[in-house]
């Protein structure tokens, strides 16, 4: 059966697509015109859908010269130009963006004409965010912090210039370390970190501790829990609890993580592990829900409103992630292991493998865990497997003794660490002991 529209003529369709593009544009400029007293404005929605009906019809009339689209263009700038040059004289109006966007409408025609259908159609939905999203640019500019734009610049730079220059021969033959390979583990650990920097300093700037903690174990879980433990040193004792729940819900992230880590540099490392971390990180995230509930409904009297608020503000700082000496730590350390694995593969054998990965947990295990995943082709991937666990299983340990060290040895304190990392090594020793067995 032949489709309906084979029976509709494609210059109608075309008129249709760019006239509703146009009124769907309009509509937003005509919907922030009735929130503002601005009457100086040149139209909305049928100016705009005229517009784009406009540049249409002369591109249709003269598709193939183009000199009758392009002379009303022109007549379209000095129009749109001499509103602007009055309002700025009479009313001291400096904006164009409406302007700028009438002449995106005039142009759809050609566009709807040319290009494919999702193109037209991103151009639109581009032109409705950019729009509706004013207030929101406004709010972020003056939430942005001094040196933002050069922390992004840092990121577009060592993502966008340094990496692809980089050359993926091996320095040490048999290592598998290559420039490449080192600075892309970089990239991928800094990308993820500087997107939970996003997200808590522009998405949840008043999130409170528990989504601060989720957030901040998207960096670093180290690091966050060492943070949450150096503020419990002031806290109230009844509000040990709620710090705990949030230790817990870092832990859980720490294990997304690093799934998603391994899914990027590993497919089949990740489906392996999968079966385990996955429950590593709902158990955990179900911990700290159970805490925090506990706490609400251990019959406590709520914190005053000046407490409550003394406790907000003592919540997990969103650091920057993407400081030079940061990386660079990173970098060394995923050449150290590069080479310790390198060294412990020829001489250690299957133990000192083992041995290599529960001492790795003294320290930021991320480096060891991307290195291991680019020695596929040299460890069997039940090896990998049962390293990654294994460090993890010592990073755990590791992060209970920086918690109860980091916050001044509080001895009220080391039964809620108990209720967080003891659950969750047992489970962790099991699953472990789950996939040897396999």
């Amino acid at each position: 059966m032949e489709r309906i529209y084979d029976y509709i003529y494609p210059e109608l369709i075309e008129l249709l697509l760019v006239a509703a593009f146009s009124l769907f544009i309009g509509l937003s400029q005509r919907r922030l015109t009735l929130k503002s007293s601005d009457v100086t404005q040149f139209g909305t929605d049928r100016t705009f859908t005229f517009i784009g009906i406009l540049g249409y019809l002369f591109y249709r009339l003269d598709a193939s010269g183009l000199s009758l689209f392009l002379y009303g263009g022109a007549a379209l700038v000095v129009f749109l130009g001499l509103n602007y040059a009055l309002r700025m004289v009479r009313h001291e109006e400096y904006g164009l963006t409406r302007i700028l966007i009438a002449l995106i409408v005039y142009s759809l025609g050609p566009v709807v004409c040319t290009q494919p259908l999702w193109f037209s159609i991103s151009v639109v939905v581009l032109v409705l965010l950019l729009t509706e999203l004013k207030q929101t640019f406004t709010e972020i500019a003056r939430k942005m912090q001094r040196d933002e734009m050069i922390t992004l610049a840092k990121f577009l730079f060592i993502s966008g210039i340094v990496l692809p220059l980089l050359p993926d021969d091996e320095l040490l033959p048999g290592t598998g370390l290559t420039p490449y390979l080192v600075w892309l583990a970089t990239v991928v650990v800094s990308a993820i970190s500087y997107f939970s920097y996003l997200l808590k300093h522009y998405v949840f700037p008043q999130a409170g501790l528990l989504l601060s903690a989720v957030l901040g174990g998207m960096y670093s879980s180290t690091a966050t829990i060492s943070v949450l433990a150096r503020k419990c040193k002031s806290a109230d004792g009844a509000d040990l609890p709620r710090y705990a729940a949030a230790i817990s819900a870092a832990v859980s992230t720490r294990y997304v993580r690093f799934l998603v880590l391994i899914a990027i540099f590993n497919a089949e490392i990740f489906w392996k592990l999968l079966p385990y971390l996955l429950p590593l990180a709902l158990f955990s995230g179900v911990l700290a829900a159970w805490l925090l509930h506990r706490r609400r409904a251990s019959g406590e009297k709520p914190l005053s409103p000046e407490a409550a608020a003394e406790a907000e503000a003592r919540e997990v700082a969103a650091e920057n992630p993407l400081e030079f000496k940061v990386a660079l730590i990173f970098t060394a350390l995923f050449v150290l292991f590069t080479l310790l694995t390198y060294w412990v593969m020829q001489y250690g054998g299957r133990y000192g493998m083992s041995l290599l990965s529960v001492a790795s947990g003294v320290s930021d295990i991320t480096p060891f865990v991307l290195n291991l995943l680019g020695h596929d082709s040299v460890l069997p991937a039940r090896q990998i497997g049962i390293c990654v666990l294994q460090a993890l299983a010592s990073n755990v340990v590791v992060n209970m003794g920086y918690a109860y060290f980091f916050s001044g040895r509080r001895r009220d304190l080391v039964p809620q660490l108990r209720l967080v990392f003891l659950p969750v090594l047992v489970l962790h020793l099991l699953l472990l002991g789950v996939f040897y067995i396999i």
